[in-house]
C-alpha cells in the first residue's frame, strides 16, 4: 500500500494587496519519493513549499500533513545557521531544544554524514558557502525526518560544489528514504535530482506538466550525459517554456 507523507489539495494562497500567489494546485507526496517542482519566479514554488512546513495556512484548500511533530526539516537557500554558535552546536539545537540527551552525538554523527568532520568546531563566517548549507543539511538530517523540504538550496553555490551537494542528498536519501521536495529554477537541476519532475505555471502557481524520471536513485555515474537524461531534460524544458507562453 502506498503511503501519502503530505499532500496539497486544491490549495490556494491570496495576499492582500498582491493577489493570488497560488492555486488552484495539487500535490501528493510518497513515502521515499524525491520531487521536484520546477517554474518561473513569482509561480508560487517556495509557497507551496511553506504550506507542507506548516509555515503557512492556505486561503482555500486543504493541506495534509501525516508526519508529525518534529518529522519535517526544511533546508532554506540561505543556509540560516547562528552566527554566534560553532557548526556542531547548531546541528545540535532541534535534538536540544527538544530536549534531547544525546544532542551534541548526534549532531557530531549528522555532520559526518554530510562530510564535515573537522568542522565541527567552526563559526559560520568560518566556513565556505557549501560547507554551511552542508551545516544547514546536516541540522535539517539531525531529526531524521520523514520529509525533507528543500528551498532552491544550491542557488548560490558553484557548480562543482552543486553537483557534489546533489549526490550527497541522494546518499543521504538512500540510507533513510525520507520524501524530498525539491525546488529549482534549473531544469537540468531538476532531472537530476528527482524520480519526478512538477512544472509549475507562473503565478499564479498551477500544475502545467508532471513526467516521472526513470532511472535509478542514486544516479549512476555519467547519468548527466546519456541519451535519457538528455531528452528529460528537453521534454521538461518545453513544457516549461510552453507553460510560460500560455
Amino acid at each position: 500500500m502506498i503511503e501519502t507523507v503530505a499532500a496539497l489539495h486544491a490549495v490556494q494562497v491570496d495576499y492582500a494587496g498582491r493577489g493570488r500567489a497560488l492555486g488552484p494546485f495539487s500535490l501528493a507526496l510518497e513515502r521515499g519519493e524525491i520531487v521536484a517542482l520546477v517554474g518561473p519566479s513569482g509561480c508560487g514554488k517556495s509557497t507551496a513549499l511553506r504550506l507542507l512546513a506548516d509555515l503557512e495556512q492556505p486561503t482555500c484548500g486543504e493541506v495534509e500533513r501525516t508526519a508529525g511533530r518534529g518529522e519535517t526539516s526544511v533546508v532554506f537557500q540561505a543556509p540560516t545557521l547562528m552566527p554566534w554558535a560553532s557548526a556542531l552546536e547548531n546541528v545540535a539545537l532541534p535534538l536540544r531544544l527538544a530536549g534531547q540527551a544525546d544532542a551534541v552525538l548526534s549532531a557530531g554523527q549528522a555532520l559526518a554524514r554530510v562530510g564535515l568532520i573537522g568542522a565541527e568546531q567552526a563559526k559560520p563566517a568560518q566556513l565556505s558557502g557549501g560547507m554551511a548549507m552542508r551545516a544547514s543539511l546536516a541540522r535539517a538530517l539531525v531529526t531524521e525526518p520523514r520529509l525533507l523540504l528543500l528551498d532552491e538550496p544550491f542557488a548560490a553555490l558553484d557548480e562543482i560544489t552543486r553537483r557534489a551537494l546533489a549526490d550527497d542528498i541522494h546518499a543521504i536519501w538512500a540510507s533513510s528514504r525520507p520524501a524530498i521536495v525539491f525546488v529549482t529554477h534549473n531544469v537540468e537541476e531538476a532531472v537530476y535530482m528527482a524520480g519526478r519532475v512538477v512544472v509549475m505555471t507562473p503565478g499564479p502557481g498551477r500544475l502545467a506538466f508532471e513526467t516521472r524520471i526513470e532511472a535509478p536513485l542514486p544516479r549512476p555515474p555519467q547519468f548527466r550525459t546519456s541519451p535519457l537524461f538528455r531528452e528529460q531534460v528537453e521534454r521538461v524544458s518545453a513544457a516549461l517554456q510552453q507553460a510560460m507562453a500560455a
